[in-house]
């Protein structure tokens, strides 16, 4: 059986009119021939929207009645796209996470997949129907519902492709691919027509907003290329796959590397924490951010000062949505290991160069470093690895140095964003 996982963004089902559209544009597909299987996400706002109602309440939400309310705005999704594909007279049912089959961890808000039973949704290809799947949710071992956390409907869809052994796994939103930057901020930015999976990772746990980091890794782990593509274009979008995929369509062609960097990313909603005046001794690190973990904070730049007088700061950055939480952690563990004090500060953002030719570049470093030195921005934190830069700096400057490294790297040009 021909299968097609077509996933589709809140920003392409905003409106009715939109939904009309996408059920258009999904049975455009299935005329072809291949059976479709479609995931959505919460129409437009929907889940800031049902977030904010949550807040309203008090700072304390709890986390199970949380991802009880966010989970419907999917459902909505998926009721109004099946009822739009039968009004055109195209087959569809709707499915919500836990009748699709996917069962996940007990971690509210962060949850991840571990197994999916497809008996349902093949029955439901099988006899002729479009399974219409909300994406982002669940079912945990206790019966409770769940959610991916941001963007992962992105996932649901990969995991479904994944099972389901489909041939094709498409991620629509608005936009027509992955960029060499954000195209808001850059207005020079060029799509990349392939990128390897590694590369896109990065780009997407750096702040890009195409996929889902997640997403990617799933598609790494069980060989999904995906297809990232705009609702509203006909372009063929950006294709995520290996470095051996890669390789083929090259045709087979000798290249010992590719261009230093691929593309610019930016976070503009990053907090620091740092514990100061921290003992130096065994297992304080271990202490810290074990700390952390058990609060499902996800810690990413992590700086530690050289000792001195015995004692050395510690000093990390986190999403601004696990401020509190991290705070919270920080000030328990704090009295634990004799710290003297603790700090935490939002307003600060990170901008990032992304590319595995980096790695045998000299002087990447110091280019990126001028770039943001010409515009009068200070670097708070920065962290390295093979493939990437990441510079953290005020959430005002993002956007001067979001360009600043675009234009130092030559990501303008054409033959940049090129496979």
């Amino acid at each position: 059986m021909r299968i097609v996982v077509q996933k589709f963004g809140g920003s392409s089902l905003s409106t009715v009119d939109h939904i009309r559209r996408v059920a258009e544009r999904v049975a455009a597909t299935r005329s072809l021939g291949p059976n479709v299987v479609v995931v959505v996400s919460a129409m437009g706002d929907t889940t800031d929207h049902l977030l904010g109602l949550m807040r309203a309440l008090g700072t304390r939400v709890p986390p199970r009645e949380l991802d009880a309310l966010l989970a419907t705005g999917e459902q909505v999704s998926t009721a109004l796209l099946a009822a739009a594909l039968q009004i055109i007279g195209c087959p569809a049912r709707s499915f919500t996470g836990w009748q699709a089959g996917i069962t996940t961890d007990r971690v509210a808000g962060k949850a991840r997949i571990v197994a999916v039973d497809t008996a349902r949704l093949r029955g439901a290809l099988e006899a002729g129907w479009v399974p219409v799947v909300a994406g982002f949710q669940g079912i945990s071992p206790d019966g409770d519902v769940t959610t991916l956390g941001r963007g992962g409907s992105d996932t649901t869809a990969v995991a479904l492709a994944a099972v389901l052994q489909a041939e094709a796994c498409e991620i629509f939103s608005d936009v027509e691919g992955v960029y060499t930057a954000d195209p808001r901020v850059v207005s020079e930015a060029r799509r990349i027509p392939i990128i390897a999976y590694d590369e896109m990772m990065e780009i997407a746990h750096l702040g890009a907003q195409v996929l889902q980091i997640r997403a990617v890794e799933c598609a790494a782990m069980n060989g999904v290329t995906i297809t990232a593509r705009s609702t509203f274009t006909d372009g063929s979008g950006t294709r995520i796959t290996s470095a051996e995929e890669m390789a083929k369509m090259r045709g087979g062609g000798f290249v010992e590397s590719g261009a230093v960097a691929r593309a610019v990313a930016h976070d503009r909603d990053v907090a620091k924490l740092a514990l100061c005046g921290v003992p130096d001794r065994p297992g304080i690190a271990m202490r810290v951010f074990q700390a952390l973990a058990e609060r499902n904070v996800n810690v990413d730049m992590i700086i530690q000062s050289q000792s001195r007088d015995g004692k050395n700061d510690i000093a990390f950055t986190v999403a601004g949505d696990d401020l509190e939480a991290a705070r919270e952690a920080l000030e328990v563990v704090s009295a634990v290991v004799g710290a003297d004090a603790t700090l935490a500060a939002a307003g600060f953002g990170k901008v990032s160069l992304i590319g595995a030719g980096m790695a045998s570049h000299p002087g990447v470093a110091g280019t990126m470093f001028a770039a943001l030195a010409e515009e009068g921005i200070n670097i708070d934190m920065i962290s390295t690895s093979e493939i990437k830069i990441s510079c953290l700096v005020e959430q005002g400057a993002i956007d001067r140095a979001v360009r600043s490294v675009h234009r130092a790297f030559g990501l303008d040009r054409p033959e940049t964003g090129s496979a």
